[in-house]
This record gives structure tokens, sequence and C-alpha cells, in this order.
């Protein structure tokens, strides 16, 4: 992707996840805004000449390896990483079997004992697959990747919502539905 379209994206999801209110954004309950509001927000804030249009947020969204956006008539969102105090209001799904979560070994004992937690964002982040889990997890150093019981934590009762394709969520997931290697 190109250096400016990189940018941009790390733009939006500032605006879009972490911190609206600095460019005079609301989100609705789903998170969503309009493609205008943000587009203003954004430009208001940078200091630079070349417009933001419609078509670098399409190319953003086709040319991402991850799925963090959606739009959808004259609205955009960020689909997950929210750590804005207001909840994104997430529709309840079916998971798969299982899930993975990638973390770091000296993360293990807590995690084992008091379960995933969405420490500073508002859900806890988990892959459909290793692969995934491990290319999330690598930038904190070698990962150790956790497979969660989630066919029977969502039949205990605890709730998973769709991020997307790479992305499931959940609120919490207790230390009984959590498998480490070699447990």
């Amino acid at each position: 992707m190109e250096q400016y379209l990189v940018r941009l994206s790390k733009e939006m999801s500032k605006a879009l996840r972490h911190t609206p209110w600095l460019y005079e954004l609301e989100l609705d309950p789903q998170g969503w805004v309009t493609i205008e509001a943000l587009i203003e927000g954004i430009e208001d804030r940078r200091q630079q000449t070349q417009p933001i249009t419609v078509e670098d947020f399409r190319r953003i969204m086709e040319q991402s390896d991850k799925q963090r956006f959606e739009m959808q008539d004259g609205r955009i969102r960020a689909l997950y990483g929210h750590s804005i105090d207001q909840k994104m209001v997430k529709e309840p799904g079916e998971p798969p079997a299982f899930l993975y979560h990638g973390t770091t070994p000296a993360a293990l004992a807590a995690i084992l004992k008091e379960g995933l937690k969405p420490m500073r964002r508002q859900y806890v982040h988990l892959s459909p697959d290793v692969a995934t889990a491990t290319q999330v997890a690598r930038r904190k150093g070698p990962p150790l990747i956790l497979e969660i019981d989630a066919a029977g934590a969502h039949a205990a009762g605890h709730l998973f919502y769709r991020g997307n394709d790479m992305v499931w969520l959940a609120d919490i997931v207790p230390p009984t539905f959590i498998k480490a290697p070699g447990k």
C-alpha cells in the first residue's frame, strides 16, 4: 500500500477507534459516522494539501490485509479495536468450535488464572486459525498461541461477536475454556 494510504489508514483508526473527539466526530452506538464527517475531521487536523476522497477509503479497504473498516450507505466505521469509553454495540453470533489468541509467555500465568480480558480495548480479540493469531501477536515478540474452546464457552452463555472474517470478539474468556500449548 502506498505511503499516503498507510498514513491515512492510521489516521482513520485514530478517528474511528481511539479519539473521535479530536476529529469532532460523534460515533453512533454501532460506531458509524458519515463519510463526509470523517473526511472533514481528518482534513481539519492535517496540514496536507491533498484532499481525501471516498476512493482513498475504498483503496485502503481493498488493499489492507486486515479488514478494519466498513462503508455502507454514506457511512463508515471501524469494525473492531475500539479503546474509547463508549461501548460499540455488536450482534452476538455463534462462533466456530475453536478460536485462537496470541499472547506472550509473560502473560500466560495471569491469563490461565483470570482468563482473557479486553484490557485497554472493548472486547477480547480472537482469531479463527493459528496462522492469523500468530500474525496478530508477532509484534510482541515470539507468540504463544492459546486455543479457546469457543463452542464450550458459547454453550455456557458467554457471548461472541463477529468482527470480520479474521476477527472474533468476546467480552471475556474464562480460564476454563483456555488451553495453552503443553497444558
